[in-house]
């Protein structure tokens, strides 16, 4: 049970940690690698291309933690860093509109792009290598072919809501031939960018370059990056018939099931919230036990849909891998 944290009605128990991932007083504590790789697995639930839930099996809280930040804070991405307004006659300021067009997330895969070398001169430091543009050249006039009694602005008036496909690529350099097979697109052509009237206008160009989620949360290649550890529920005593049901209840829908006796089963509990409301009940009490098994993880990622959920998965095992080598091979008192 040492590997179980104890859920109890008003306390969590068995939650102590040593500076050693997997020190146990019981057990052998020499570290393996050929005892992880035997013991290590991943088990994947659901992928597409913006979602992935997958499980770490026999893996250490540090190193899933790590996987995590890294996920967030530097796998880099392709985002809008500097915009140059030429005409902006909109009720948004500008301050405002470049904010949201720097959220705007972009389909561009960062390997395609080198790192602007911030060093150099506002005119030299901006290459088709390291820079993509994008333009905005949006104008609202009436529509003359509306109906008199329309009260839609986007039947009134043409151009009356700006959104993220209005951005335009426009190819330097080389880019018409290295993007010819992946034009740059936003991930979500529907952002709401901003709306006009008649006679409002906006015009702008926009630099895209690569950065990483530490900098700006518009550089993260993921909307969420989390886990949390596998529930674990054991039924100690039988429990049957009307307080089965009663039992069943107090969990979310498809973790507890009876079977064709009336004796309630766990059926899958990774579905669990650990909201501990069976705890709340007296006739429950000493015929179930909760915890969470506390080297497995149950991950989920969410893309912004520049990436695939996996691609960044492994993007941030690369750096992480990276960042262990340098460690190893640096001098002593320089790390």
């Amino acid at each position: 049970m040492s590997n179980i944290v104890n859920i109890e009605y008003n306390r969590v128990t068995n939650t102590t940690s040593t500076d050693f991932p997997g020190f146990s007083k019981d057990g052998d504590n020499a570290w393996d690698v050929q005892k992880f790789r035997d013991n290590f697995d991943i088990n994947i639930s659901s992928i597409n291309e913006r979602d992935a839930n997958f499980d770490l099996v026999h893996i250490y809280t540090s190193l899933a933690n790590a996987f995590r930040r890294i996920m967030m804070s530097e796998v880099p991405s392709v985002a809008a860093e500097y915009v140059y307004f030429m005409n902006n006659t909109s009720v948004i300021q500008d301050e405002v509109l470049a904010h949201r067009i720097g959220l705007v997330p972009l389909k561009i895969d960062p390997d395609m792009l080198t790192w602007v070398d911030k060093t150099l001169s506002e005119e030299e430091k901006f290459t088709d290598e390291n820079t993509v543009v994008l333009s905005l050249n949006v104008k609202c006039t009436r529509n003359p072919d509306a109906p008199k009694d329309c009260t839609d602005p986007r039947i009134l008036y043409k151009n009356a809501h700006v959104y993220a496909r209005d951005l335009k690529f426009e190819p330097q350099g080389k880019q018409k031939e290295t993007f010819a097979d992946r034009p740059v697109v936003p991930c979500d052509p529907e952002i709401l960018l901003a709306k006009l009237r008649p006679g409002q206008e906006i015009s702008l160009r926009v630099h895209c370059i690569l950065g990483v989620g530490g900098d700006h949360a518009k550089f993260s290649p993921v909307s969420t990056a989390s886990y949390r550890l596998l529930p674990q529920i054991n039924i100690i005593q039988p429990i049957t018939g009307d307080s089965a049901k009663r039992f069943q209840s107090c969990f979310p829908k498809g973790v507890i099931d009876i079977n064709g006796e009336g004796e309630a089963v766990v059926a899958d509990a990774r579905k669990d919230t650990v909201s501990r409301e069976v705890l709340r009940h007296e006739e429950f009490e000493g015929k179930v036990q909760l915890g969470r098994v506390r080297d497995h993880f149950i991950f989920n990622v969410e893309s912004t849909g520049a990436m695939t959920p996996e691609e960044i998965f492994f993007k941030s095992v690369r750096i992480l891998k990276n960042k262990a080598e340098y460690l190893k091979n640096c001098p002593i008192g320089q790390s």
